[in-house]
């Protein structure tokens, strides 16, 4: 099922977690790529994986890509 928005991660906060956004809705904090994959699943994307969140267009980072994830 595609998404209807992209799904928007935020800068790290002060504990090295990102929010993510989708549809407006936070949908809670990553510490990971991994992280980012799971929500990207419970979101509709079952076979999303690492790989995908890394190369995604669905995907907008800010204040730094997957590789600023700390965890």
């Amino acid at each position: 099922m595609p998404l209807p928005q992209p799904v928007v991660i935020y800068p790290p906060d002060e504990d090295g977690g990102r929010r993510i956004r989708l549809d407006g809705t936070i949908l809670g904090r990553a510490f990971s790529v991994q992280d980012v994959a799971k929500f990207m699943q419970e979101a509709g994307l079952q076979s999303f994986d690492e790989v995908d969140v890394v190369r995604s267009s669905l995907i907008e980072w800010r204040g730094g890509g997957p590789d600023a994830c700390t965890h």
